[in-house]
């Protein structure tokens, strides 16, 4: 378990690096065809579906490829 958590904050740490450092690495999240944006008065609601699979598909695939 302690070296999931390890790895878990190690990731965030890096995506946190590139979304400081390199946002062009991860401009793209959120604006796909499929990611909903509806901004109104002062309401805005932002549900990227699209985005998400992708990231799902991505997350799949390294996790599976690691058990292996």
């Amino acid at each position: 378990m302690g070296r999931w958590l390890i790895a878990a904050g190690l990731v965030l740490i890096a995506i946190g690096l590139a979304i400081q450092f390199a946002p062009w690495l991860v401009g793209w999240f959120g604006s796909l065809p499929g990611d909903i944006r509806i901004e109104g008065g002062r309401t805005r609601v932002f549900i990227p579906i699209t985005s998400m699979l992708i990231v799902s598909v991505v997350l799949t695939l390294v996790v599976n490829l690691l058990r292996r």
